[in-house]
C-alpha cells in the first residue's frame, strides 16, 4: 500500500507540474503577444486552457482517491491537501490568462496607447512568484515563501502606478478611455495572480511550520525576523 501511495503522489506532483508549466506559459504568451502585437503568440490559448481544465479534474479525482483509499497521514496528507489548493489556483491562473487574452485581442486591433514597460514587469514578477510558491510546497524553503509574501507589495505598487498613469491618459482625451480601461483590467488580472501566489506561499508556511500567517496573524516584526534574506546567508 505504501508503494501505491508513493506512486499516486508522484503522479499528482506530475500533473501539478504540467499545470504549472501550461498556465505560466499562457500568461507569458498573451503578454508577449500584446508587447509584440503578434496574434500568433497566443494562437493556442484556448487549447492550453482546456488542457489545464483536464489536468484539474484528473488531479481532483486522484487526490480524493488517495484520501479515501490510502488514508495518508503526516507529510503525505499535507501534500494532498496542498495539491487541491494549488490545483484551484492554477486553474484560476489559466482563467486570468484568458481574461487578459480577451483584452489583448482588442488592444492589438487599435493603435497602441503607450509603450508597455510596467505590465511586462508585473507579468514577470507574478509568474515568477507563482512558480516559486509552488516549489516551496515541495522543498519547504520558508525563506522563499516569506520573500514571496513580502514582494507581493511590489506587484501591488506597479498596479497602482499603471492605474495612475492610465488615468492621466484618460483625462487627456476620451479616445484613450477604452484602451486605458483594458490595460487597467490586465493589470488587475496580474495582481490577482500575484495574490494567488502569496496564498500558496502562506499555505506552504502553514504546512511546513504549522504557522498561520494569513490576515497578518504574524506581526510585521515577527514576519521580518522569521524571514532570512539571502544576502545575509
Amino acid at each position: 500500500m505504501a508503494k501505491a501511495l508513493d506512486k499516486e503522489i508522484e503522479s499528482l506532483k506530475g500533473m501539478i507540474n504540467e499545470m504549472t508549466i501550461i498556465s505560466r506559459s499562457m500568461v507569458k504568451d498573451v503578454m508577449e503577444g500584446l508587447v509584440r502585437r503578434d496574434k500568433s503568440l497566443y494562437s493556442k490559448i484556448h487549447e492550453m486552457e482546456e488542457a489545464v481544465n483536464r489536468y484539474e479534474m484528473r488531479s481532483d479525482d486522484l487526490s480524493w482517491k488517495i484520501i479515501a483509499l490510502r488514508q495518508p497521514m503526516g507529510a503525505d496528507l499535507r501534500f494532498v491537501l496542498a495539491s487541491r489548493k494549488i490545483n484551484s489556483v492554477l486553474e484560476r491562473t489559466a482563467d486570468e490568462a484568458v481574461n487578459i487574452f480577451k483584452k489583448v485581442e482588442y488592444l492589438i486591433s487599435v493603435p497602441a496607447l503607450k509603450p508597455l514597460i510596467d505590465l511586462p514587469r508585473m507579468t514577470e514578477l507574478a509568474v515568477r512568484a507563482l512558480s516559486s510558491s509552488i516549489e516551496t510546497i515541495y522543498n519547504g524553503d520558508m525563506d522563499i515563501a516569506r520573500e514571496i509574501c513580502i514582494n507581493d507589495s511590489v506587484i501591488d505598487s506597479l498596479r497602482d502606478q499603471i492605474h495612475r498613469e492610465l488615468v492621466t491618459y484618460m483625462q487627456e482625451s476620451p479616445d484613450n478611455i477604452q484602451r486605458a480601461l483594458n490595460l487597467m483590467m490586465i493589470a488587475k488580472s496580474l495582481e490577482r495572480i500575484g495574490d494567488m501566489a502569496t496564498d500558496i506561499a502562506e499555505d506552504a508556511i502553514y504546512y511546513h511550520q504549522g504557522k498561520d500567517i494569513r490576515h497578518h496573524a504574524e506581526s510585521d516584526e515577527e514576519f521580518k525576523k522569521n524571514y532570512k534574506k539571502k544576502e545575509k546567508k
